[in-house]
């Protein structure tokens, strides 16, 4: 998962509104789709001239604009300078570090969200910031690197039975929301595999590897947090119509998207508490093989402690010691420390400590 903090240091001292790239660069060509539509007609355009994009002439009712890599900033003044959006949202658009939350402009709402995905290379969750915006017949879409992930909106776009091609720009925002809710579920649903075996693995032999799992995954569900929990507020400030850009038909598909947020974040508390008791299971697991270990070496020194002290009694070889000129001293000395020894191990059997 992309898990490094921008570098924020490099605008200290910048006026508001100083367009500076915060982030990793994900790419080196920014893509650009430009989509026309309506209920009759639809057209597509790919191009990476935001001149060409910009100006392509409208060929019907609905404008979507979707900027696939966002580090060329003069790319990001051209689309605010045409568009006349406020210097301080192409300045956070730039900035991947943002926090999901949703603004109201003068003619348009400003959105962000987090979009993740599940890096099959990597084998973890990757995450990129989505930044929206809605006019009242256009969309403009800004992603860092994921060029294909509107791809199935695109194909529904193209066909002339899409629900979406009847609705305005509002229904689109929704469209993409819905989405980029519906990928947390597949995320979610790869990442609570891993959890469910590597929980098998922490009961059945745990190690500092196993352990190294868990504080990933652990990791992996905060930062899942981070990004679901306050889109949850932007939704909700979505359907309680606190815009007239969203229209009423429109809010009822966005409690939609609410409950699929609400049911994502109980499952990830619910996973959440999985790998907090899976830390305490391997504390437990791990002190008890302790306590098991040092059990065994304290009976084998109790044990040995009475052979120790005869050995040590008569080792010393004083003269006027008796028992050192019997006859049959050495072996009765090793039977009576035999003797000490088997009556111990069944003392110990007894009390059920072996």
């Amino acid at each position: 998962m992309s898990k490094k903090i921008g570098k924020r240091s490099i605008k200290a001292g910048l006026p508001p509104g100083s367009l500076v790239h915060v982030g990793e660069k994900k790419n080196d060509i920014t893509k650009i789709t430009v989509v026309d539509y309506d209920e009759k007609d639809f057209f597509e355009l790919k191009t990476t001239s935001i001149d060409e994009a910009l100006s392509a002439r409208r060929s019907a009712g609905i404008r979507w604009i979707n900027i696939d890599g966002i580090h060329d900033t003069e790319i990001m003044k051209s689309i605010g300078g045409n568009f006349g959006f406020h210097p301080l949202v192409m300045e956070d658009i730039l900035n991947t570090e943002q926090r999901p939350k949703i603004e109201e402009y003068d003619g348009y709402l400003y959105i962000i969200a987090k979009m993740i995905y599940f890096d099959e290379k990597l084998n973890e969750i990757t995450t990129e910031q989505v930044s929206i915006i809605l006019g009242k017949d256009y969309l403009i879409t800004f992603q860092e690197n994921k060029d294909n992930f509107f791809t199935t909106i695109i194909d529904r776009l193209s066909k002339n039975v899409s629900i979406i091609r009847k609705m305005g720009s509002d229904y689109l925002l929704y469209a993409i929301m819905d989405l980029i809710v519906d990928s947390y579920f597949l995320v979610l649903e790869k990442t609570g595999e891993k959890i469910e075996f590597t929980e098998d693995a922490m009961i059945l032999n745990p190690n500092p590897k196993t352990l190294r799992k868990v504080h990933g995954l652990k990791r992996e569900m905060l930062y899942m947090h981070k990004a679901v929990w306050p889109l949850r507020e932007v939704v909700g400030a979505l359907e309680r119509r606190e815009s007239y850009l969203i229209s009423d038909t429109t809010i009822i598909y966005l409690r939609d998207v609410y409950d699929h947020i609400v049911q994502m974040m109980d499952a990830i508390e619910t996973y959440r508490d999985i790998l907090s008791g899976m830390l305490d299971l391997y504390l437990s697991v791990a002190s008890n093989k302790m306590n098991e270990i040092m059990k065994f070496l304290t009976v084998v020194s109790v044990l040995f402690m009475p052979l120790t002290f005869l050995a040590g009694v008569y080792g010393m070889n004083f003269e006027h010691m008796p028992e050192l000129k019997l006859k049959y001293g050495y072996p009765f000395l090793l039977l009576f420390m035999a003797v000490c020894f088997i009556g111990m191990l069944m003392f110990f059997r007894k009390k059920k400590w072996l």
